[in-house]
């Protein structure tokens, strides 16, 4: 006899996959009370789909289910009509993760999708974007390569041992958010907490490493033939993304502060008591967290699930009717496919 399967009637939560990378530290646990093992914690992911790092459902009828099954089984019922494509490939098509670069990142790109594709990488490329958590007083970024820098210039600053001078720095303050698409020279540098956005895709390619060692005592490998191959030196737009107004009622502010043709990413400020409330109706899932304040969200045919300090769950495209209720004053944000 077979038995049904499980309705997607309730958001889904996992359990956060940690990084333990060396340019970690333990901001996770004094920011947002994350419980971590001993030694420095560089990454949390919390909604992966990535077959090195999948998420796994914590609770509900599909606890202990991993997400690349849920999408083979679910489809489009659970990532929507915009997310066609990528069920067909049964991919879940975003990451969205928590650093904490207590040191500084190394310096990379990403290629975009048509050149990982022309060279079999075996992954899609890599569009992505930064929410600035926290800051540190002098906090800086790097985004894109300075005014004037070509290909010539920069292979030859390669060549010189020069990297560092060809860089962009910009300053970064808590509330920000950063737009990277691929073929952007990047780095997160110390003293900064930030939320994530990417599609799935662990392909990235080191400029610079700040002549730093690896846990074996050795340098860690640089790709710099395959850096000047996807780096774009033409774009030259800005790091820092001005935040668009879309609705300003009932005590809710939601604006975009992020958008591509992989993701939009909005920002929901709620006063104490504000509810925020939508319909899934099979276009789009969507992924939801609290950055800030306490709420909880409800699905009309599930319990209200509370929303832990930046912990984030996933809403199937087909739940229906949800709603956002803010506790305090909540900062929340909103994550779906265009």
């Amino acid at each position: 006899m077979s038995t049904a399967r499980p309705a997607l009637s309730s958001p889904l939560t996992f359990a956060p996959r940690l990084k333990h990378y060396l340019w970690g530290g333990r901001r996770l646990e004094e920011l947002f009370g994350r419980r971590l093992p001993p030694g420095v914690t560089a990454e949390s992911w919390e909604v992966s789909g990535h077959p090195a790092e999948p998420s796994v459902v914590v609770d509900g009828p599909l606890a202990g289910r991993a997400l690349p099954d849920l999408v083979a089984e679910y489809g489009v019922d659970l990532l929507g009509r915009r997310g066609s494509l990528a069920a067909e490939r049964g991919t879940f098509p975003l990451l969205v993760k928590l650093l904490d670069a207590s040191h500084a990142l190394s310096v990379q790109v990403h290629p975009d999708d048509a050149w990982a594709a022309a060279h079999r990488t075996g992954e899609a490329g890599k569009d992505e974007m930064w929410l600035i958590l926290h800051a540190e007083p002098g906090a800086c970024i790097i985004h894109g390569l300075a005014p004037e820098v070509d290909r010539a210039a920069f292979r030859r600053a390669v060549a010189e041992g020069r990297v560092q001078d060809m860089l962009n720095r910009v300053a970064v303050h808590p509330g920000d958010s950063v737009m990277v698409p691929a073929g952007t020279v990047h780095g997160i540098l110390s003293g900064v907490v930030l939320l994530e956005v990417q599609q799935t895709s662990d392909t990235t390619y080191r400029i610079h490493d700040w002549d730093r060692l690896g846990p074996d005592g050795r340098p860690r490998e640089l790709h710099l033939d395959k850096a000047l191959e996807v780096i774009d030196f033409e774009r030259r737009g800005p790091a820092l993304v001005e935040p668009r107004l879309v609705e300003a009622s009932g005590g809710v502010r939601r604006e975009v502060v992020a958008a591509c043709r992989h993701f939009v990413v909005e920002r929901i400020r709620a006063d104490a008591g504000a509810v925020f409330a939508a319909t899934l109706d099979g276009e789009s899932c969507e992924i939801w967290g609290a950055v800030a304040g306490t709420a909880s969200l409800r699905a009309s045919r599930a319990p209200a699930l509370d929303l832990e300090p930046a912990r984030f769950s996933l809403l199937p495209a087909t739940v229906g009717p949800f709603a956002l209720r803010a506790h305090t004053q909540t900062v929340a944000i909103r994550i779906f496919l265009p």
